[in-house]
């Protein structure tokens, strides 16, 4: 059951963030492998969590763990996975040194921190049926729950591998943040107009979970009161009672007000001018001398600066995907 997530396909961003970091800064791809390897191991002992929090029914294309198997059993499975990263990331000493292993310790246990305080603020909204809710407060969420573990740590993982001080791992916090943000918008559109078989994981989910993602927080704030009593009448429900003609209807109102357009947008604002360079490259060409040129300010700038962080989030996940085939005999070896 250990397995069974971390065989699964999947992008491979996360690794592949923090292996491209580390060369970026002049650091050894060797040195990183383990540390990625955890990374992925952390996603995926989370997801199983996440989903059972979630009561999910897919995740890459296949039936969640728990539903696989038992509820218990899952839970158990991704505790184990938990303790074999840490135990894993000891190993470091060896390759590493002492003192960053200690760094890669605290970072990893800062990166579950923040997921776990984001994952909670989610789930009191839930809990508590909780919508008077704005902006701010979703990308407050998101910034936790979402760009600390993919993005910010996967980066500063990678960069603490090669070395890199304080002031390298701070720029990176701010692009990770904002570039994870980007990413878990684009996502919650996915999640509502996505080819299912494709993305992996239930269309529409997130209306079935009753999440408040920033395109239902806009819908709210320009509809009219019947139709958004209505909207928070549905999301109110609990997900068993909630049926396929509610969720038909919310999505028919959120094409109804056009609501796709701004959100999908929205994130091109949050990724700051030097780090548009990402849209437009092949899948590794290029991305190493931009890195370093973003972060350090050394090196040849990118020519192409465009926005669109969506075109730049959608091309970093085709790195990891050429990254991730070489990663997943290590991740399910590890286990």
């Amino acid at each position: 059951m250990m397995r069974d997530y971390p065989q699964r396909k999947g992008k491979g961003l996360r690794p592949f963030f923090c292996v491209t970091t580390c060369r970026a800064l002049g650091g050894e791809e060797s040195e990183s492998l383990l540390t990625a390897a955890c990374i992925e191991l952390f996603q995926n002992w989370i997801l199983i969590h996440d989903d059972i929090e979630d009561s999910s029914e897919l995740r890459r294309g296949e039936p969640t763990l728990h539903r696989k198997y038992d509820e218990g059993l899952a839970i158990n499975a991704g505790d184990a996975l938990h303790a074999r990263m840490w135990g894993f990331l000891l190993r470091n000493r060896k390759l590493l040194g002492e003192e960053r292993t200690l760094r890669i310790l605290e970072e990893f246990s800062r990166m579950v921190n923040e997921t776990t305080e984001g994952q909670h603020m989610e789930l009191v909204w839930v809990v508590e049926n909780k919508w008077k809710l704005n902006e701010s407060d979703y990308l407050e969420m998101v910034s936790r729950k979402t760009s600390w573990y993919t993005v910010t740590s996967p980066c500063r993982l990678g960069a603490i591998v090669a070395g890199a001080g304080e002031e390298e791992l701070r720029k990176l916090l701010e692009f990770g943040t904002k570039l994870g943000m980007a990413f878990q918008i684009q996502d919650d559109a996915l999640n509502l107009v996505g080819d299912a078989e494709k993305y992996g994981k239930e269309s529409s989910d997130d209306i079935l979970e009753g999440k408040r993602t920033l395109i239902l927080l806009r819908l709210l704030e320009v509809a009219e009161r019947g139709e958004r009593e209505k909207v928070l009448k549905i999301m109110g429900k609990s997900r068993n009672r909630r049926t396929a003609e509610d969720v038909r209807y919310v999505i028919s109102f959120l094409v109804q007000f056009w609501m796709f357009a701004s959100p999908v947008a929205y994130p091109s604002s949050l990724v700051p001018e030097r780090w548009r360079w990402l849209y437009g490259l092949n899948p590794m060409a290029g991305v190493i001398d931009g890195f370093r040129w973003a972060i350090t300010g050394r090196g040849h700038a990118p020519g192409l600066l465009l926005l669109a962080s969506a075109s730049a989030v959608a091309l970093v996940l085709l790195g990891g995907l050429f990254f991730f085939n070489r990663m997943e005999t290590t991740i399910a070896d590890r286990v």
